[in-house]
C-alpha cells in the first residue's frame, strides 16, 4: 500500500496492519507499524502525517501496561531500531544515545566502566524515549527523583517538524513538558543522560518482614534516609490487623573499597540475570509452573507462602547484583503469560504521605469486599518533581496487578472507578504508563488546572494539526466520560 502523494508530502509506503498489543495484553490495535532507523526517516514520516492528516502513535519498548502506545485509528511509529549508543564520556559519566536505546543498553554499556543508570524501572526493556515520555521512577525515587531529573540535554523533533535542543536552561518549557508528556508533543531523538558511578558489582540487601501497614510505613519513614533503594511487596489478601503485611527489600550501595571483587564482578557475564532457577529449572518454564495457581485461592496460598518465607529470612542480609535487584520483572521471562487465556492490568496510585495509609486501607478493603483482589502489590516512596504532567507526590505509591478474565472484566472496571474516587478523596494521582481505566473527568480532577492549560497550549504550539495521538490520549483527553 502506497499513501497518496500530496503537493508537498513525501511518498510513503504504508506497511500492512499488524497487532500492536499493550504489555498487559488487555488491549491492542491493528495498525501499520513504521520502524525507522534514522532521524531523516522519522522527520519524513512527520511531514507525511501533517500533510495527510494521519494520526501517529510513538512506541518504544511497548512496556506500558495499557493503551499508551496503541493507535486504533492511525499508524504506530516504533523507535526500537533507532537505538545506537553514540558517546560515553567516562570522565563525566554522561552517555549520549538515540531515543530507541533501551535501559538494557544503558546499563550494559556502563557497568563494566563503573556506571549504572540513575533510575531504572522494574524491567530493562523500555526505551529511553519511552522512559522520558512517562518520566519513569524507580525504587530510589525518594532519593534521586525521576529519570527526567538526570537528563542533561536532548534533541527533540516536534510534531510540526522542528528539531530543538532542550535542557534545563534551553527551551526550558519544552524540556519540562516533553518529559512526562507521554509522546504527545514530539519525538525524542538523541538524549544525554548522567549515569551514576558505582564501586561494587553487588549491593547489600536487607529483607524485612512487616506485619501490617503500620509497620510498613514506620519502616520506610525510619530507614529511607539511610537507603539507596526501598521497595515493599504486600499481601493484598491479608485483612484485619494483618492488612498490609509483606516484605521490604532495602538495598544499599557499597562504598569505594568495600567490594574486594570490584571491578571483576561488574563484567557482563557476572551481571546478567541467570537463565535457570536453582541452576536446574529453565526460567522460561517458570510461568508454566506458576499458571496452575492463577486463581484467587491459588494466589492467596502463594501470598501466604511468600509471607512465611519472608519470616524465615527476616533481617538476614545478603548481597545481590545490580541487575538481579533492579529487574525483577525480567527475572521470570514472560511471567505475564500466567494470566492467559485472559490478561492483566495494573492500577497504580500515588497518595500524599499524610493520607496514604488510610487510602491504601480503603482500597484494599473495597477490593476484598467486591471479591476482586489484586495478585501482586508493590509499595514505594516518592518525592515531588518539576515536570508538567508528573504523577509524583510527596508520599507513597501502590502498584496492583489485577487479572482480567471474561468473568471479571465487567466488574473490574467499575471497581477501578470506585477506587478512583478514593484516590481523589485523598488527593492522589495516577500514572499513564500503567493506566487502562482512567477517565477524562478523573484526569481533570487530579491535575492542577494550570498544568493542563499549559499542556493544551503546548500541544497546539508544537502539534497544531494534532497528528500525535494514542488510544490513551483519545480515551483520557478527547472522550467525555
Amino acid at each position: 500500500m502506497v499513501a497518496k502523494k500530496t503537493k508537498s508530502a513525501p511518498e510513503i509506503k504504508v506497511p500492512n496492519k499488524e497487532k500492536v498489543e499493550a504489555w498487559g495484553m488487555s488491549s491492542f490495535s491493528l495498525s501499520p507499524v513504521f520502524r525507522p532507523e534514522t532521524e531523516e526517516e522519522i522527520k519524513e514520516l512527520f511531514v507525511w502525517a501533517n500533510h495527510t492528516g494521519t494520526k501517529v502513535a510513538l512506541r518504544g519498548g511497548g512496556c506500558s501496561y495499557g493503551d499508551a502506545s496503541t493507535n486504533t485509528e492511525g499508524v504506530v511509529l516504533d523507535l526500537t531500531r533507532f537505538n545506537k549508543v553514540l558517546d560515553f564520556n567516562l570522565k563525566t559519566g554522561v552517555m549520549t544515545v538515540q531515543s530507541g536505546a533501551r535501559i538494557k543498553d544503558l546499563w550494559e554499556t556502563g557497568i563494566e566502566n563503573g556506571f549504572w543508570p540513575p533510575v531504572v524501572s522494574g524491567t530493562m526493556m523500555p526505551t529511553l524515549g519511552g522512559a522520558l515520555s512517562m518520566n519513569i521512577h524507580g525504587k530510589n525515587n525518594f532519593k534521586v527523583g525521576t529519570i527526567g531529573e538526570h537528563i542533561k540535554e536532548f534533541t527533540f523533533l516536534t510534531a510540526k517538524g522542528d528539531i530543538l535542543v532542550c535542557s534545563p536552561k534551553k527551551n526550558t518549557d519544552l524540556f519540562y513538558s516533553a518529559i512526562s508528556g507521554f509522546g504527545m508533543l514530539g519525538c525524542f531523538l538523541t538524549v544525554q543522560i548522567k549515569m551514576k558511578p558505582i564501586y561494587a558489582g553487588k549491593m547489600k540487601i536487607d529483607p524485612v518482614y512487616v506485619r501490617n501497614f503500620d509497620e510498613l510505613f514506620a519502616y520506610f519513614e525510619e530507614h529511607y534516609k539511610t537507603s539507596d533503594y526501598l521497595v515493599g511487596w504486600i499481601d493484598a489478601f491479608a485483612s484485619g490487623k494483618s492488612m498490609g503485611r509483606g516484605q521490604i527489600h532495602k538495598a544499599t550501595n557499597l562504598k569505594e573499597g568495600e567490594d574486594p571483587d570490584f571491578p571483576g564482578n561488574c563484567l557482563l557475564e557476572r551481571q546478567h540475570l541467570p537463565s535457570r532457577l536453582f541452576y536446574l529449572i529453565p526460567k522460561k518454564w517458570m510461568w508454566i509452573l506458576m499458571r496452575p495457581f492463577s486463581f484467587n485461592l491459588g494466589m492467596r496460598l502463594v501470598n501466604l507462602a511468600k509471607c512465611i518465607a519472608s519470616i524465615l529470612v527476616n533481617n538476614k542480609a545478603y548481597y545481590q547484583g545490580h541487575a538481579e535487584y533492579a529487574f525483577l520483572l525480567d527475572y521470570v521471562p514472560n511471567w505475564k503469560f500466567v494470566y492467559k487465556p485472559g490478561s492483566m492490568i495494573q492500577y497504580q496510585v500515588f497518595i500524599p504521605k499524610e493520607n496514604a495509609k488510610q487510602a491504601f486501607r480503603e482500597i484494599f478493603t473495597v477490593c476484598q469486599e467486591r471479591g476482586i483482589v489484586n495478585y501482586l502489590s508493590v509499595f514505594k516512596k516518592h518525592k515531588p518533581d518539576p515536570f508538567l504532567l508528573t504523577h509524583a507526590v510527596d508520599g507513597f505509591s501502590m502498584a496492583m496487578d489485577f487479572p482480567v478474565t471474561k468473568g471479571t472484566k465487567e466488574k473490574l472496571w467499575p471497581l477501578c472507578h470506585e477506587m478512583d474516587e478514593i484516590v481523589l478523596k485523598h488527593k492522589g494521582r495516577f500514572y499513564f504508563a500503567k493506566d487502562s481505566t482512567l477517565r477524562k473527568r478523573v484526569m481533570e480532577s487530579y491535575f492542577p488546572k494550570e498544568n493542563l492549560k499549559r499542556f493544551y497550549s503546548l500541544k497546539k504550539k508544537y502539534d497544531p494539526k494534532g497528528i500525535l495521538q494514542t488510544d490513551l490520549y483519545k480515551r483520557v483527553f478527547l472522550t467525555e466520560n
